[in-house]
């Protein structure tokens, strides 16, 4: 039986192309992930955001709403007490 001389560099070939497909393949995991990782991290800090303003946004309301109620309570509060005192 004759022994191909070329064996080597054929075996080396389909060696190297295995390797480099499995590179490839680990390449193209690692950038999902990345693509992934960096989406969910973006997502949070928006709603970390939105969250923020919708909070603050109901406190000024709120405060808003208070004085406005404070305000009413005082314009009530004079109106029963302003009786002048009789002078003779």
């Amino acid at each position: 039986m004759l022994l191909n001389p070329f064996a080597s560099i054929a075996f080396i070939k389909t060696t190297s192309l295995k390797a480099t497909t499995f590179f490839l393949l680990v390449l193209l995991i690692k950038s999902n992930l990345l693509r992934l990782k960096g989406g969910l991290i973006g997502g949070l800090f928006a709603l970390i955001l939105i969250s923020g303003i919708f909070a603050s946004t109901s406190i000024a309301l709120g405060s808003l709403i208070y004085a406005y109620r404070v305000k009413n309570n005082r314009e009530i509060d004079n109106k029963v007490q302003d009786l002048e005192t009789v002078n003779l």
